[in-house]
């Protein structure tokens, strides 16, 4: 299920006309997040390199083109939660930093997996002065399986909508990370979170937590 997220997720990072898109702070956020997926689709299926499994170049389109729509910064204070307030300017820039890090690194393979899936996006209803919806969405994948309902939780900035969740079959990024965060602060502190997000990253990534019950 979190294979499928981050290849969501790479999906709306946008290129050339998705970054246009993100620079215009009047764009809705449903427009700019179907115009950039329907943008990175067009790459995937065109560009045999990602598709022969170049993480390298993966790795750079990820990094390229995924940061201007995602806001890690309101995503890590999320998922540390109340440990956050504890945290020192310098802790929370390397929060931000490893935690992006280890986003990026372990899940950009995804985007080598994409074939013939496709996504289709609800219709919005939003009112002029609404700063913070969510725009939701399905992966619909080949041999008639069940499509897969991908929410994305988005606020207003002055530099346009940015993503700050993202929600697969009811399961929010942000409250899957928190617990795991909260227990290694507990037993490491802050300083050992930070610690082990960039291990994390070093082994190539980890799965997120499942599903508490799952």
């Amino acid at each position: 299920m979190f294979r499928t997220f981050f290849l969501l997720l790479a999906l709306l990072s946008g290129v050339n006309a998705g970054a246009a898109l993100a620079a215009d702070t009047d764009t809705p956020p449903d427009v700019l997040a179907r115009s950039t997926t329907q943008e990175v689709i067009a790459i995937l299926k065109q560009d045999k390199e990602i598709q022969s499994g170049n993480l390298s170049k993966v790795y750079q389109l990820v990094e390229a083109k995924i940061l201007p729509n995602f806001d890690f910064n309101r995503m890590t204070q999320l998922a540390v939660g109340k440990n956050w307030s504890r945290a020192t300017a310098k802790q929370k820039e390397a929060l931000v930093t490893e935690f992006r890090n280890l986003l990026v690194r372990t899940y950009s393979t995804s985007l080598t997996a994409f074939t013939n899936q496709t996504v289709a996006f609800k219709p919005l209803t939003m009112k002029p002065d609404d700063t913070d919806v969510t725009v939701r969405s399905e992966i619909r994948q080949p041999g008639g399986q069940q499509p897969i309902p991908i929410d994305y939780s988005m606020y207003k900035t002055g530099f346009g909508w940015k993503v700050y969740d993202v929600t697969i079959d009811g399961v929010s990024l942000v409250t899957n990370y928190r617990s795991s965060f909260a227990s290694t602060i507990r037993q490491k502190g802050i300083d050992g979170l930070i610690k082990t997000l960039a291990d994390q990253t070093a082994r190539g990534g980890a799965q997120p937590l499942p599903r508490s019950g799952s």
